[in-house]
């Protein structure tokens, strides 16, 4: 992707004609040009010759944010100042949505383009048609060296930037080392799917990290044992590895875009049995590629892109069913990457549903070892993929990783089994995976399919070791993990939910996602009109914007474990519920029953509530604020002692509390 349209000189911008510069720009454009961008870059042309009369520096037109699949309409590089120009030509007001995209474009820059982070950014928004009422400049809270963002109209633009630069101080910026900045990336999942969509490499959306091996690695890795066992026709179960966060599903989904055309024989499927994340990545795409399509002139119907879409994310149950309809028939894949391969059923869950639901008495496998046997089917190679989190059970029946081990043990002693070391750690198998692979004979340890730094919060990448230490009680580490986090990802305290909903709506700018998630056992959070049995529709929740009641923005609707598993928010709110509790230095875990709390007995179910605990403190990528509430005398379900000793520990560890 070319990363501007035009470059160059302020002072070579004013000596060139406008048609030239037009000609430039109208050269470089992927899409197809219309007569009204054309006169709208030809309006941004002439505002900024009157503009930028007398300052010397660069301009960039058109400057591609691949994480977002956008372009800046236009970057000014001057002194020490980076302006971020969003033009609505004959546009008379300031629309919510158009302040928020150069804000997100600001930030990005800020947050992820090298040569950007220690200089100020100042993000203008011009309605050309609008009044010419100069605005106050002011920093915004985060003291990240960034303005809030400005509205101009074409008039104003030239004061307000001669304003900025009056007051602005700092380094003058190197304009060539600028625009050669390195621009690393962290992509939420969805930003990861569209961006691999359309085309881009894992490599060009990702940070790369010394101390974490780099995805493009590992993702080199599989297709090395993708085009070596289709070449020599072998069979091959890979066991992707990582923390939570550290891009297992991005390496998934960068393996599976390789591989879109039908008529490839390596063509390939990613699964998941996460509903929501099915449903919300495919729709995400869906509504990209429509738009894409529509902006190139073309005419389009939402089902067939949706149709195309579902080629590359299915269902794993989905896929499951297809395969039972004829149980010698291989599936059209020869590649099936399975995301959160812990989570397939174990031998009684998958026996239970099939007699309940598909009227199967007989049938013997568990989960693991009929999705194998499926790909088994193929004469000639196959190759499985299972990305693996370590204590992300969280629902009844889910086999973990153990379950996979002991049906290639049991079924298919002549696959190839390549794992990482980390694959004995406990919170993979019970810690006895590579003692259960001991007699296979087809073993292959490649320490390049393990992901040990989690990639979520570009802020602060070891989040999770930190909330694994917090749910382990290993008090006195944690406190270091968060010391070591705190000034740049803030993690605040508090025991009032409505101070909470504030400081989310204080940090979040432009369209960062903030919102409410709970342990779908938090059933006595209903007098803060947080009601779990009500189900969210994720695709709303996730994807729609500020104006929709539906969406996290709201703050209205809650989402729980089994919603956000997968996903990502910039900032959210975990509300602490009676089910899992802090006491006499342990974790206890409750469900509610009828009109009281009762005891988790199972050690099973305990694993699954902490577990739905890690997820929801391994959501946010910026930061979170943990909501405790008060007990109510009059109230027993909610006596005090259910949340205090919680709000104990968690205070000694150091969080700011409001």
């Amino acid at each position: 992707m070319t990363r501007f349209y035009y470059s160059g000189d302020i002072v070579d911008f004013y000596k060139r004609s406008n048609e030239e510069i037009l000609g430039i720009i109208s050269k470089h454009t992927e899409f197809s040009t219309e007569l009204t961008q054309r006169d709208a870059w030809l309006e941004e042309i002439i505002i900024l010759k009157k503009t930028l009369n007398n300052l010397s520096g660069s301009i960039f037109f058109e400057f591609s944010i691949p994480r977002m699949g956008k372009r800046i309409d236009v970057v000014l590089v001057v002194n020490n100042v980076i302006f971020i120009l969003e033009f609505k030509v004959g546009e008379k007001v300031f629309q919510a949505h158009s302040i928020d995209q150069v804000w997100d474009y600001a930030l990005d820059l800020k947050n992820f383009h090298e040569t950007s982070q220690a200089n100020l950014i100042a993000p203008i928004l011009i309605a050309t048609e609008a009044n010419s009422n100069i605005p106050i400049i002011a920093t915004t809270k985060h003291g990240d060296n960034m303005l809030f963002p400005i509205k101009s109209n074409a008039v104003s633009l030239k004061e307000i930037i001669t304003n900025i630069l009056d007051f602005a101080d700092g380094k003058k910026i190197d304009h060539r080392l600028w625009v050669n900045g390195k621009y690393a990336p962290t992509p939420t999942i969805i930003e990861a799917a569209l961006a691999l969509y359309n085309g881009h490499d894992v490599s060009q959306i990702s940070k790369s990290d010394a101390s974490a091996t780099n995805l493009s690695v590992t993702c080199k890795t599989l297709s090395e044992i993708i085009y070596n066992a289709q070449s020599k026709k072998q069979k091959c179960i890979c066991f992707v590895t990582g923390v939570p966060g550290a891009g297992k599903t991005l390496v998934g989904l960068n393996i599976a875009a390789k591989h879109l055309n039908k008529e490839e024989r390596t063509s390939t499927v990613f699964l998941s049995g996460n509903g929501p994340l099915v449903a919300i990545l495919r729709e995400a795409l869906t509504r990209d590629k429509v738009d894409r399509e529509r902006r190139k002139g073309k005419k389009v119907k939402k089902g067939e892109i949706f149709s195309q879409v579902k080629l590359m994310i299915q269902n794993v149950h989905h896929f499951r069913d297809e395969c039972l309809k004829d149980k010698e028939l291989p599936p059209f894949e020869h590649v099936a990457i399975f995301d959160e391969a812990q989570r397939a059923w174990d031998l009684a869950q998958t026996t239970k549903f099939m007699k309940n639901r598909k009227g199967i008495s007989n049938f013997s496998a568990s989960e693991p070892e009929f999705l194998i046997s499926c790909l088994d089917r193929h004469k000639d190679w196959a190759v499985v993929i299972c990305l693996v989190g370590g204590g992300q059970e969280i629902n009844t029946g889910e086999a973990g990783i153990k379950e996979w081990i002991s049906s290639l043990n049991r079924s298919f002693p002549n696959w190839n089994i390549y794992i990482s070391n980390k694959l004995s750690d406990t919170e993979y198998a019970a810690g006895d995976a590579l003692e259960l692979l001991r007699d296979h004979k087809n073993v292959i340890q490649k320490e390049e399919l393990h992901l040990s730094v989690s990639r979520r919060s570009f802020r602060a990448e070891h989040v999770s070791l930190l909330i694994k230490n917090i749910l382990d009680v290993n008090l006195s580490v944690a406190v270091q993990n968060y010391k070591a986090i705190k000034h740049k990802y803030p993690i605040v305290l508090t025991r009032d939910l409505a101070k909470a909903k504030l400081w989310l709506k204080e940090k979040a700018r432009g369209t960062e996602r903030y919102g409410i998630v709970v342990s779908s056992q938090a059933q006595r959070l209903k007098p803060f009109a947080i009601d779990v049995r009500t189900a969210i529709d994720p695709i709303h929740w996730f994807l729609d914007d500020k104006n929709d009641t539906r969406s996290s923005y709201y703050l209205e609707d809650v989402a729980t474990e089994f919603d956000v598993q997968g996903l990502e928010l910039d900032w959210a709110c975990v509300t602490w519920d009676g089910d899992f509790r802090f006491d006499s230095n342990e974790w206890k875990t409750f469900s509610f029953v009828g009109s009281k709390w009762q005891n988790i007995h199972k050690e099973e179910r305990k694993i699954y509530l902490k577990n739905a605990y890690r997820v929801l403190l391994t959501r946010a990528r910026q930061g979170m604020i943990i909501v405790i509430p008060n007990g109510d005398s009059s109230d027993p379900t909610r006596d005090s002692t259910f949340y205090d000793a919680t709000y104990n520990y968690l205070n000694q560890l150091g969080f700011e509390v409001i």
